[in-house]
């Protein structure tokens, strides 16, 4: 899914250095904390349903000692050291006091949210309160406490309720909370208050500005906010953890990643002739459902011919005549992870001089990008080269006169905004312009190279893509090229096309980057061979 080029540009937050096991622990450079794997006293899951999937009920899904799938309570109880050590280094710099008072996260999740009268959407989780519990019903939260560090959880629940849960479905319940986490003080919800008023004239690290339970905030957080000092943020905090992926999380990013590749084999070989862009996404959601996605990532992008050149067309229900291609932007959920991926094809399975001109030169920029997917590389840097990769193709396509200086690629590029080169060598700084002109016929590519990738499309947000790249972080990298119908400054054959491709791809100390998207077919052989299968 394609990331804005414009904006302010966040501050980039320090990343904890990547610390590997030895001997059985996992130590952190801020504190000398040690965590042994399977020190948590397991619990027996209750033999019933929960508000999700345990070792009772998805033995086919979940382990025993796992929270989620693929995840164990180890895991989750490291994250929450990881973040104690973080605050802790964050309190040493704000001085003495700060250091030896007591330390307070509250992290909420997400309520029920209803599309109509008594319809709810389908739920999904916080994604921070989901890293840092595994806890996956609403109408919960999490409070880690604790002398200096907050490295004690508290987990609050919803209480059984059978006539609630008669048309909701079952809930966890306190012990089925604690069985499942490993947690070991779980309260119900309504006690939150109670706890907190308990915590007051501590330091409290909570996000209200935007709470994520708007209800359990003015209900239970808000009154002591009110009686206390100002909060201090939380949020950068856990997405510079989350930036860094373990290998569980890897791997189920790479299940994801698999997924949606097998799913646009699949559509891609449903395309022959004319097809209404509806089929191709009910296709496309159908195979990554069945092949065990939980559900689609985001409303995907199926734009046939000119309709490519809108960036975030989610319409989907025009028909593709023969001839056209179709850019398909899609991914999908595998519990908790999402993969983003972008592929564009003719719908009659062959590629047209033009269509195969335009798209291979999209494709040799794309691989230049991901060749430089190392550490200690930003995303702006990969962006700069991108620009002035891109650049060059269209000179070379006759799109832009040979004569074109770079700065005046820069503005066919980018026609609503001036762009500056940052001195610093890290990439380009872009500045909204005042006005808009007559150019936006000549906007080739106004998006980003890529973003992080994660437990969201758009993942930690908080993180600037100045920031250097690190092992385990996970980045998309989607160059692409737009060339509307009513383009007269480009060459006649040109016009109408729009191509992108996109890969997701983590970062790895040695050995280049870990494409997670390799199986989807890419060059223009191994999509006509599968537009070809039947």
């Amino acid at each position: 899914m394609l990331p804005s080029a414009g904006g302010s540009v966040r501050s980039a937050v320090r990343l904890l250095a990547r610390r590997t096991w030895s001997g059985g622990r996992i130590w952190f450079p801020c504190r000398s904390i040690s965590v042994k794997p399977g020190s948590l006293k397991p619990k027996t899951i209750p033999p019933r349903y929960l508000g999700q999937p345990s070792p009772f009920t998805h033995p086919h899904l979940i382990k025993h000692g796992e929270v989620s799938p693929g995840l164990s309570q180890t895991e989750y109880e490291l994250r929450r050291y990881r973040l104690a050590s973080l605050i802790e280094a964050q309190a040493d710099r704000l001085g003495p006091s700060a250091s030896s008072g007591t330390h307070v996260v509250i992290v909420l999740s997400h309520p029920t949210r209803y599309m109509t009268n008594d319809i709810p959407y389908p739920f999904h989780q916080n994604q921070d309160f989901f890293y840092l519990s595994g806890f996956l019903e609403p109408d919960s939260a999490l409070v880690l406490y604790g002398k200096n560090r907050p490295d004690q959880a508290i987990l609050f629940v919803p209480r059984r309720d059978p006539g609630r849960e008669l048309w909701d479905g079952p809930r966890s319940g306190k012990d089925g909370a604690a069985a499942l986490t490993g947690i070991e003080r779980v309260h119900s919800t309504e006690e939150l208050g109670v706890v907190l008023k308990s915590l007051k004239g501590t330091q409290l690290w909570y996000d209200g500005s935007q709470p994520a339970h708007p209800r359990l905030h003015q209900a239970h957080v808000g009154p002591i906010l009110e009686a206390g000092p100002t909060p201090r943020t939380l949020k950068p905090l856990i997405h510079s953890l989350r930036a860094l992926k373990s290998s569980a999380e890897v791997a189920l990013m790479q299940e994801a990643g698999r997924i949606t590749a097998q799913a646009f084999r699949r559509t891609m070989a449903l395309s022959r002739g004319e097809v209404d862009e509806a089929v191709l996404f009910a296709k496309f959601d159908f195979e990554n459902r069945i092949h065990g996605a939980n559900f689609l990532a985001y409303p995907p992008v199926v734009a046939g011919g000119n309709r490519a050149n809108t960036l975030h067309y989610i319409n989907n229900n025009q028909i593709i005549k023969d001839g056209e291609m179709v850019l398909l932007d899609g991914g999908c959920e595998y519990f908790g992870y999402v993969s983003d991926i972008t592929r564009t094809w003719p719908v009659n399975g062959r590629f047209s001089p033009a269509q195969a001109e335009l798209y291979e030169a999209v494709l040799e920029v794309q691989r230049s990008c991901l060749s430089l997917c190392s550490p200690g590389v930003s995303l702006d840097h990969i962006y700069s080269t991108m620009l002035a990769l891109l650049g060059r193709q269209l000179k070379r396509l006759g799109i832009l006169k040979a004569s074109t200086s770079d700065a005046d690629v820069l503005k066919a590029l980018f026609p609503f905004q001036s762009v500056k080169t940052d001195t610093s060598g890290v990439g380009l700084r872009h500045e909204q312009s005042t006005g808009r002109t007559d150019q936006a016929a000549r906007r080739y590519c106004p998006h980003h190279v890529g973003h992080y990738l994660g437990m969201d499309v758009h993942d930690t947000p908080e993180l600037s893509r100045s920031q250097p790249l690190q092992p385990g972080m996970v980045i998309t990298v989607e160059p692409g090229l737009y060339i509307c119908e009513d383009n007269d400054q480009a060459p006649r054959h040109f016009r109408g096309l729009g191509v992108r491709i996109e890969d997701d791809v983590v970062i790895q100390e040695k050995g280049g980057p870990l494409v997670l998207s390799s199986d989807t077919p890419k060059t223009i052989a191994d999509v006509e061979q599968a537009c070809a299968q039947r």
